[in-house]
């Protein structure tokens, strides 16, 4: 008879307090409940019916916004396949400047799809292969689709093409009024040889608070939101001198005691600060600069003497302000307080104090060609404007000044304008357009259904999956806009499908064909029956890298979820928790 000896349970791979998940119920469908709840986070905030969500961050800062972008920002997503969805989106983001919901929907969407066919026995690896197949064919069919594109880019009629559409989806109702600004601003900002060169930093957004959007403005130049620190506030063809550093006394880093023996000395005391600062703001003076920006305070001994010598002090508080006023100027800030080289010296052609509702702003601006042209008849202005003027290097910065009732409203109004400049510089590496309204993503999914039927084997289960999975966005503007999502997708369905027959047309009449074709889209002015809208008729253009780009992100991201097949977590890193304070033993009864 042989000995038996005992053995262990199995060997131990890791410290204790790890966690290891592994299989379909523990991990994989999991990680797509998990995407799925993410996704209806922001679900009901896209499109232009999208409702807004009030969230208070960590530091207690409120926020009321239907823009995905800050929403998944703000919220500590801790969840790892939530994590990925988001970090596509943010890729997104910074990649083409909207379409960060769309990430994250399709992305959820596609997994919830593979799950039914996990479910139905399919490998995860067949699932992946028919998805890839699928965005191919995906990507294929939207090159096929650009109905339109931008010509000419000084014209701001070209560009709110694209711009309307995308400030719709955040501002739905102001789109013509927050578009027309934006154009405005971008065909000023762009650059006249190589709109490729086109830098969304040359325009700002100045937020004052009162009044309504309706009186938002462009300025051309530069807007602080502030008034100047002397009492002159108005300067023409001025030379500007840019400090990095404090204009006033320096301290020094050690504390030190004076002794003063009689009143002679403390009269006279304080006179070498007061010789030495005058005789600063004298040589600034002397160098013919009428305007000083300082990036830190500036001293009321300071103050004094600019204001004897008439000139103009600016505060800039903030370091990337204080850049681009640089560039606007063409000067170099300087770390010292002392006159600059005739290189480091900037100008500009008008400064001014302005009153915007009870707010006072200080605009900085070089003149257009249309006044340069009006100043070059005027023999007095040519007269005082220098001559090296027209031999700096100019930025064409431009601001845009948002007026409303509340600080949230004009954050909100922000981000439209945010995303209508990041889809003008989409456009300017792809100046292509497609139909909006969801009428794109229908029509992919036609075409993604049709090469599903031409794919033989397993994959083709998943590429039709895909196809469905594009029908999402349709089904959630129908939710938001409060009419029967599904006859609305039926209605797309069938007039997509509808668009090559020659008999439908004819049986259902002049009104039902001209609502066939790959534009038809969704109306989101709908109010009980579902409604569609030739989105190429409309005008409803979302440009096609935008697309392109959260197609390609949110199959990547999907992929990645859908092919893990195991988690293992570590133990938290920390001391031990410490007790919970306990209350006042009165306080349980």
């Amino acid at each position: 008879m042989a000995l038996r000896v005992p053995q262990s349970a199995g060997p131990q791979l890791f410290k204790e307090g790890y966690k290891n998940l592994q299989g379909l119920e523990e991990v994989i469908f999991r990680n797509i409940q998990a995407t799925k709840e993410m996704s209806e986070i922001t679900r009901t905030s896209f499109g232009p019916n999208g409702r807004n969500k009030m969230v208070v961050n960590h530091l207690e800062k409120l926020f009321v916004t239907n823009d995905a972008a800050t929403i998944i920002r703000e919220l500590e997503v801790v969840h790892p396949a939530a994590k990925l969805i988001v970090m596509a989106s943010q890729q997104q983001e910074a990649e083409a400047g909207d379409g960060t919901n769309y990430v994250i929907i399709f992305a959820s969407e596609l997994l919830q799809k593979a799950e039914a066919l996990l479910r139905m026995g399919l490998h995860p690896s067949e699932i992946a292969r028919g998805y890839e197949l699928a965005l191919d064919a995906a990507l294929e069919g939207l090159e096929t689709l650009a109905t339109d594109s931008v010509g000419d880019w000084t014209q701001p009629s070209e560009l709110l093409k694209a711009i309307r559409t995308a400030i719709a989806s955040k501002q739905y109702g102001q789109e013509e009024l927050l578009g027309r600004l934006v154009a405005e601003a971008v065909s000023a900002a762009m650059p006249a040889r190589d709109h490729t060169r086109f830098n969304v930093d040359n325009v700002r957004v100045v937020k004052v608070l009162g009044g309504a959007l309706a009186q938002s403005q462009v300025v051309h130049g530069m807007v602080f939101p502030r008034s100047p620190e002397t009492a002159c506030r108005r300067a023409r063809f001025a030379k500007v001198a840019v400090f990095a550093c404090p204009v006033d006394m320096g301290q020094t880093e050690t504390k030190g005691t004076v002794l003063l023996h009689n009143a002679a000395e403390m009269l006279d005391y304080t006179k070498g600060e007061e010789a030495q600062m005058e005789a600063a703001i004298r040589e600034l003076h002397e160098a013919g600069v009428k305007a000083l920006v300082c990036g830190s305070g500036i001293g009321d001994l300071a103050i004094h003497y600019l204001n004897r010598y008439d000139m103009v002090a600016v505060k800039c508080p903030s370091k990337f302000e204080l850049r681009r006023l640089s560039r606007v100027v063409g000067a170099s800030p300087l770390a010292r307080l002392g006159v600059p080289t005739p290189e480091e010296m900037g100008y500009c052609d008008e400064l001014r104090t302005d009153e915007i509702g009870g707010d006072r702003v200080t605009v900085i601006r070089q003149w257009s060609a249309e006044e340069l042209a009006a100043a070059a008849a005027d023999s007095e202005a040519s007269r005082q404007r220098p001559a090296f003027a027209d031999r700096i290097a100019r930025s064409p910065l431009v601001t845009v000044v948002l007026r409303g009732a509340t600080q949230n409203a004009l954050d909100d109004a922000e981000r439209a304008v945010d995303d209508g400049v990041n889809v003008v510089k989409s456009l300017t590496k792809d100046p292509r357009l497609v139909p909006g309204a969801c009428a794109a993503e229908m029509e992919l999914g036609r075409l993604v259904h049709e090469a599903a039927d031409r794919t033989p084997g397993l994959n083709q289960h998943a590429m039709k999956a895909f196809a469905q999975a594009m029908e999402v966005f349709a089904r959630t503007l129908g939710d938001n806009v409060g009419v029967d999502s599904t006859a609305l997708v039926a209605k797309l369905i069938a007039a997509h499908h509808s668009a090559g027959s020659t008999g439908s047309a004819a049986g259902a009449g002049a009104d039902a064909a001209a609502l066939t074709g790959a534009a038809i889209g969704v109306d989101v002015d709908c109010e009980h029956e579902p409604r569609l809208v030739d989105a190429a008729k409309a005008r409803i253009l979302d440009p096609l890298a935008v697309k392109q780009w959260a197609i390609r992100y949110a199959t990547q991201a999907a992929l990645t979820v859908l092919q893990v097949d195991q988690i293992v977590m570590a133990k938290r890193a920390g001391g031990p928790k410490l007790p919970k304070q306990q209350g006042h033993w009165d306080d349980q009864d």
